[in-house]
């Protein structure tokens, strides 16, 4: 009966227990948690300017309590300093939390600083500067708490000291002096002063590295001064040696800015070298000493005055160009008005003056020199010159068939395709421009309406290309800027940040504006053509022998294109400076290729009317130039292969070229070439040696291949970072040489450069030179890092407006504006001239 009992209370007594035993583990268990979870706090009443050490584990926290007395009228900074003095403190860290009444700062230490590629540097020594929140009144006493805890279960020794910045406000015009590194950046307050709306804040030092960052930032908390949040809000740019940035008024409203300065963990940014990649992902690298140096001072920008002076002087300079040329205009008038009226006598009047053809005598080279190689010709030459002696003769033109079509008939019935119907068949064309000695006549035989309908295409594709270039260029800058001003990121632009104006949202008005002469002095020049154009079309109505069989042909369409292309160049030149960087610098240079070219074509022009390039072909050349601009800007830098590639296609061009000029066009680029080519080379060099038939011609393009062969050796040998602009200097190169051949083939023939002609010369070469002088000054270059571009970042030098490339806007293009009337002028000294005595070089 007992054991049956026992039997039936067993498994409740089992459950029992077990209950009991499970009860017992889990008030052990808490019983231990409880004791791990608990830490004693210390909280101590600190005082400024101590150095606390102490040490902290993770059974106990320690909370340093301080207060002091804030002043509405006088800013002081409040300055924590922490330096862990155990070792080994990188796996568990103190965390040090700052709890003021309206920020709270927290980091740790080793402070753990990341780089490129996830690089790892600790910082055992830790300065942070306190934000401050504002206060209402008078005065108040505020409070603020530093809590110091961590997770090691050792002792980790440290030392807290908290101290007053004295010199936390910046003053005007006043420099200060201060030390910063990684973990210890500094920031400074600075407040507008009455009568100040814009400020300029510089930092200088006299250490390249490490690299550094300087930020401008609005008065709120927190602060962001590490190298891994200083971004993230306000304007910042990097620095070296130096930078500087324009603070506007309007766009803080507390009237007041922080200073910030962080120096990076890395010089990469700078253009310094990078460190060696860690063995283990999780390395830490020791940073060694990146401590550096620096001062900042805070001035006061130009005012409005300073603007409008600025603009003034900018328009009054152009506008005196418009006021020269009017009385210039009025003096040539009046002076054509006293000739009509006979009050000049005739008997002291050149022959320019007197309207009646002149006879120019034959040059002294033409029979002498060129004689001389008669004997040497080659047996095809010698063939086309006697063709060209014996079977040709000039058919000189009526007056009556030159002007037998009606003048008012449309240019647009005129095909330009209609000239090879007329009266210039393959055969006469042969034996024309293969002629040893070639007059303008030659070469001027199609109809002008023809070329002019011809030359005017020039100017209309270019005013087309223009305005689809420029539409989209003006939107690309505008978001530049726009991505300037809304991340603050001053590395994106490579101004002049000594003396970069802001005005609305632009940063630096005054490189835009300075750009305005291109535009006025490219409309100047347009007027001044349209003036030539109409007294030329006046003639040719009025069935003037000078204006029919006299001079140079007048073919003003390049001209316009000229024009166009400066002004062009001006309004792009002006996008450019919105946001100069390597990646729009094609902006600023397209047009100067286009110029370059027109200039060239209208040199060439002047004395091969009939052979000129049209315009399709002209534009697609000076379209393949850009497109390998593009390419050199993009993959250019360090590429050998490009550099090989363009460098050959140079060299071909050079040659096809020379080979079309020397020719005059006779010749065909087939399948027979590589015959005839080793056909002239047997005639001429192995069966007889044999001179160059167009001796002139033959000087030129042999100085013209040494040039561009050896530009081409030094871009394959030294590979310049900027493509552009060694692109450029070919062109210049190649329109220098083809003008100065122009000016000495043209003496050489016994003909002269008129007053204005040679004014024109000499103004444009000294300004030119002036010019150069301010291009080479260098301001800024994307060939480097922004930080390394601002090292030559200069002062202003007129008006405390204007800087040295600003100088150079004016200069260069007052000297293309004089370049241009050069070349519209220097052949004036024809006009009287019948062209079958003008020659063809």
């Amino acid at each position: 009966m007992v054991l049956r009992s026992c039997c039936k209370f067993g498994p409740v007594l089992v459950l029992f227990q077990l209950g009991y035993v499970a009860l017992l583990l889990l008030c052990v268990t808490h019983l231990r948690f409880a004791r791990a979870e608990t830490k004693t706090v210390v909280q101590k009443d600190a005082e400024f300017d101590v150095t606390y050490n102490d040490t902290v584990t993770s059974d106990n926290q320690t909370i340093y309590a301080f207060n002091h007395t804030v002043s509405r009228n006088k800013t002081e900074g409040v300055r924590v300093t922490v330096d862990v003095l155990s070792e080994g403190a990188e796996s568990s860290p103190i965390l040090f939390v700052v709890r003021q009444k309206q920020a709270v700062l927290s980091f740790q230490v080793p402070l753990i600083l990341r780089g490129l590629y996830q690089r790892k540097y600790p910082y055992a020594h830790v300065g942070r500067t306190l934000c401050q929140p504002p206060t209402r009144t008078l005065t108040e006493t505020q409070y603020f708490f530093v809590d110091v805890s961590t997770l090691s279960s050792l002792g980790t020794h440290y030392q807290l000291r908290i101290s007053r910045v004295d010199s936390f406000t910046l003053h005007t015009d006043k420099k200060f002096s201060f030390t910063a590194s990684p973990s210890q950046p500094q920031y400074f307050k600075y407040v507008f002063p009455d009568g100040v709306d814009t400020a300029i804040v510089k930092v200088n030092s006299e250490m390249t590295f490490p690299c550094s960052v300087m930020s401008i930032q609005d008065i709120q908390c927190p602060v962001y001064d590490l190298d891994n949040n200083v971004a993230f809000i306000g304007m910042y740019q990097t620095m070296t040696k130096t930078a500087a940035i324009t603070v506007q008024r309007k766009d803080f409203p507390s009237n007041s800015f922080y200073v910030v300065v962080v120096v990076k963990t890395e010089d990469e940014a700078c253009g310094g070298p990078l460190r060696f990649y860690p063995l283990r992902p999780d390395e830490l690298i020791d940073a060694g000493n990146r401590s550096k140096t620096l001062d900042v001072v805070v001035s006061p920008a130009i005012n409005s005055d300073v603007y409008v002076m600025g603009m003034l002087f900018c328009l009054g300079i152009f506008l005196s160009f418009y006021l020269l040329t009017f009385l210039v205009a009025c003096v040539e008038n009046k002076r054509m008005h006293r000739r009509r009226e006979g009050l000049l006598n005739p008997a002291d009047m050149s022959p320019a003056e007197t309207g009646k053809p002149s006879v120019t005598p034959v040059s002294p080279y033409e029979y002498g020199s060129f004689a001389d190689n008669a004997s040497t010709l080659s047996s095809e030459a010698i063939t086309d010159s006697i063709a060209s002696d014996a079977n040709y003769g000039y058919m000189e033109r009526s007056l009556e068939s030159v002007t037998g079509r009606s003048r008012q008939e449309s240019l647009s019935s005129i095909e330009e395709d209609d000239y090879d119907t007329l009266a210039d068949i393959d055969s006469d064309k042969n034996i024309v421009r293969t002629k040893k000695y070639l007059c303008v006549s030659d070469l001027a035989r199609k109809d002008k309406r023809v070329l002019s309908k011809k030359y005017q295409i020039y100017f209309w594709n270019i005013a087309t290309i223009g305005v689809f270039y420029a539409l989209p260029v003006i939107q690309l800058v505008i978001t530049y800027q726009t991505v300037v001003n809304v991340t603050g990121n001053q590395d994106i632009c490579y101004y002049n940040f000594l003396c970069a104006h802001p005005l609305g949202n632009l940063s630096a008005f005054n490189n835009i504006l300075s750009n305005l002469g291109y535009v006025m002095l490219g409309l100047l020049f347009l007027l001044i053509v349209l003036q030539r154009d109409i007294i030329h079309s006046r003639a040719l109505d009025r069935n003037d022998l000078n204006a029919l069989e006299c001079g140079i042909p007048k073919h003003f369409g390049l001209f316009y294109a000229m024009g166009t292309a400066l002004m062009m160049e001006g309004l792009l030149s002006a996008c450019y400076h919105v946001c100069p960087n390597y990646t729009n610098f094609q902006f600023d240079t397209s047009f100067m290729y286009m110029i370059a070219g027109l200039c060239v074509l209208k040199l060439y022009q002047k004395r091969h009317p009939d052979i000129n390039a049209s315009a399709y072909t002209a534009y697609a050349c000076l379209a393949a130039v850009i497109f390998f601009s593009v390419l050199g800007v993009v993959f250019g830098k360090g590429n050998m292969v490009f550099w090989i590639v363009f460098s050959v296609l140079h060299i071909l061009a050079t040659m096809l070229l020379s080979t079309q000029l020397y020719y005059m066009g006779r010749w065909r680029l087939d399948s027979g070439i590589l015959r005839r080519i080793v056909y002239v080379i047997y005639t001429d060099c192995i069966r007889q040696c044999s001179g160059p038939m167009y001796i002139d011609r033959m000087v030129l393009l042999v100085m013209g291949n040494i040039v561009n062969w050896s530009l081409a050796a030094y871009g394959l040998l030294k590979t310049p970072n900027d493509f552009a602009s060694y692109l450029l200097a070919i062109a210049i190169c190649n329109l220098l040489l083809y003008f100065a051949f122009y000016i000495i083939m043209k003496l050489r023939s016994g003909e002269r450069i008129q007053c204005m002609a040679m004014v024109c010369i000499l103004f444009t070469a000294v300004v030119w030179g002036f010019a150069l002088f301010f291009f080479f000054q260098g301001l800024s270059t994307w060939q480097k890092t922004p930080a390394e571009s601002r090292e030559h970042n200069r002062d202003c030098i007129v008006l405390s407006f204007f800087d040295d490339h600003d100088i150079w806007h004016f200069l260069s293009s007052i000297a293309m504006f004089g370049s241009f009337l050069v070349l519209l002028t220097m052949d004036d000294d024809l006009d009287n001239v019948q062209r079958d005595k003008i020659f063809v070089f």
